[in-house]
Formats: structure tokens, C-alpha cells, sequence
């Protein structure tokens, strides 16, 4: 049988003392109390990818983001949205694989506590037996010594008694003695039937006990070889889940490597154009004139689906007779 950690460091020179089991024990339960925590962790932490996976998503599909632009901008826009819903859909994958990873913790700290809690009852129970034994062997050894003190004392006074001449006396005496002896031989038998029966029990909770260590020692092992195997993996996962955002974002930054300002402008213009010749300038328009050559036209009527042709004034705006329509002079002279 191989020599354990668990069991050289944890023995105890008192028969009865738990103490280093007790140990052992309180060790397992505390290792296993921290898989609990680092399984809780790992829900809290899936629990936070998913709502930062819905919010992306939501962000993406809800929240407008250059909707108005055209063109290869536009393009890139597309796919920068489509990526970071991508980014939103991975981390709620990765939540779902951290609970996953959080249920095989679970089953692994539940199937050590259900094969260890075998162990366990098989050590309570020889605990409990060695103790009643020990506890029945202190008593005869306790009425074992008192069978001892009693014959000494009845010994004694059958000596005093030697030169006593009542015969009936000594006769008491001798027979008292008789039945100490008889009594001390009794108690004698029972306390070393008592002692090779907790000997026995000894011997048992020894080899129960390296083999509870041995077991508890090799479960220890297989906990925290797990409990960093399942750290790594987790770290892991992150760091994958890192490269898969950054794979999306590359995607995005490819595509605004195409984004061509020339083209979008072109783009624009051929979209919204309105013409490519300027407005023609605005010539100005004498109203008498008009006037004028509105009458001439009412006399000569243009030809039908024609307009007539503007008149053209026959005098600047600065001459005297700028203001004369049909001989009629609007300036009166005094």
C-alpha cells in the first residue's frame, strides 16, 4: 500500500482524536465549496455575455447608423452592422458554452461527493465503534483496578487478623478475600477480552483510515487538476472568442479599404443631379413698354399658338422721353 501525503501528516497519538481527519475532511469540503464558486462565476460571466450579445444585436437592428449614405460607404456601413451582429451572436454562444462548462463542473463536484460520502459513512461508522470500545475498555480496566485494590485491602486485613483467637472473624476475612480474588479475576478477563477486542477495532480503523486517506487524497488530486484544466479551458474560450471579434472586425476594416470618396460623390451626383447649364441672368423689363406693346398686339394679333415677341423699348431710361407711351408724356413741365 502505497504512503499518502494525507495519511503521514495527519495522524494523532490519542486513539480517540478525529482531529486530523477532521482536517482532511474540512479541506475537501472547502475545495469543494470553491468549484461552487468559480461554477457560479461561470454563470454570472455567461449571464453577462448574453445580455451583451442581445444588446449588441438589438443596437444593430434598432439604432440607426448612416442609413442615408450611398455607394460604397454605404456598403461598408452594411457590413459593419452585419459584423457586429455577428460579435453579438458569438458572445451568446459563448454564454451558452460557459454554462455548459459550468454544468460539467456541477456533475463533477456532485459525483465526488457522492462517491466520497461512502467513504465517509464507512469512517463514521468505525469512528463510532472504536469509541464505544474504547469507552467499554477505560471501564474494566477502571473496575479491573478497583478488583485490584480490593483484593490488596482484603489480603491486608487477613494478615492484620493473624493473631486474632475468634476463629468465626478470620473465617469472614478468608472468605471475603476468597471472593476478591474470584471478583479480580473476573474483571481481569473482561478488560483484557476488552483490549484485544479494541486492538482488533485498532487495526481496523488504521487500514480504514490510510485507505480513506489514500482516496481522499487521490479525489484531491483529480479536483484540482480539474479545477485548473477547467480555468484554462475558460481562459481559453475567451481568448477565442477575442480572435472571432477581431476576425469581424477586420472584415469591417477590408471593406472600408474599398470605400472610394470619388465614387460616392459621383455616385450622389448622378443620383440627384438637376442639370448641368446655370440659370439664364434676369434681364430687366420696362412695365410702360409692356403696356405699349400689349395695345399694338391686341392690334395685330400673333399668329395662333405663338407668342409675340417682346417689344423693345425705343428710348433708354434716362432720356426725356423714357416716360412717353403712345405721345402721352407722364413728366409734366412747369
Amino acid at each position: 500500500m502505497r504512503e499518502t501525503l494525507f495519511k503521514d501528516n495527519f495522524w494523532s497519538t490519542d486513539l480517540v482524536s478525529t482531529a486530523g481527519y477532521n482536517n482532511i475532511i474540512q479541506h475537501l469540503n472547502d475545495g469543494r465549496k470553491n468549484c461552487k464558486e468559480f461554477e457560479d462565476f461561470l454563470k454570472e460571466r455567461a449571464s453577462i455575455e448574453e445580455r451583451y450579445g442581445k444588446d449588441l444585436i438589438n443596437l444593430t437592428r434598432k439604432k440607426p447608423c448612416g442609413q442615408t449614405e450611398l455607394n460604397t460607404l454605404k456598403r461598408a456601413l452594411e457590413v459593419f452592422k452585419q459584423q457586429v451582429d455577428s460579435v453579438g451572436q458569438s458572445h451568446i454562444q459563448l454564454a451558452q458554452t460557459l454554462r455548459e462548462e459550468a454544468r460539467k463542473m456541477e456533475d463533477f463536484r456532485e459525483k465526488q461527493k457522492f462517491h466520497r460520502k461512502k467513504i465517509e459513512l464507512i469512517m463514521d461508522a468505525i469512528h463510532k465503534n472504536r469509541n464505544l470500545q474504547y469507552k467499554k475498555t477505560l471501564e474494566a480496566k477502571r473496575l479491573y483496578e478497583q478488583r485490584c485494590r480490593d483484593k490488596d485491602e482484603a489480603e491486608q486485613a487477613v494478615h492484620r487478623s493473624a493473631n486474632l483467637v475468634i476463629p468465626k472473624q478470620q473465617e469472614k476475612l478468608f472468605v471475603k478475600l476468597a471472593q476478591t480474588k474470584t471478583a479480580l479475576e473476573d474483571s481481569d478477563r473482561v478488560y483484557q477480552m476488552n483490549i484485544g477486542a479494541l486492538e482488533k477495532i485498532r487495526e481496523e480503523w488504521q487500514m480504514e483510515h490510510v485507505k480513506a486517506c489514500e482516496f481522499f487524497e487521490s479525489q484531491e488530486c483529480e479536483r484540482i487538476n480539474y479545477f485548473r484544466n477547467a480555468l484554462w479551458l475558460h481562459v481559453n474560450q475567451l481568448s477565442e472568442e477575442c480572435v472571432k471579434n477581431d476576425d469581424s472586425y477586420e472584415e469591417i476594416r477590408k471593406s472600408l479599404e474599398y470605400c472610394s470618396i470619388e465614387k460616392d460623390i459621383e455616385c450622389f451626383v448622378s443620383l440627384r443631379k438637376t442639370g448641368s447649364l446655370p440659370p439664364t441672368p434676369v434681364v430687366y423689363e420696362n412695365y410702360y413698354n409692356a403696356q405699349k406693346n400689349a395695345a399694338l398686339g391686341r392690334n395685330q394679333a400673333p399668329a395662333p399658338g405663338r407668342r409675340p415677341q417682346m417689344p423693345v423699348p425705343s428710348s433708354k431710361p434716362m432720356d426725356p422721353e423714357y416716360s412717353t407711351v403712345d405721345g402721352y408724356s407722364l413728366i409734366h413741365h412747369p
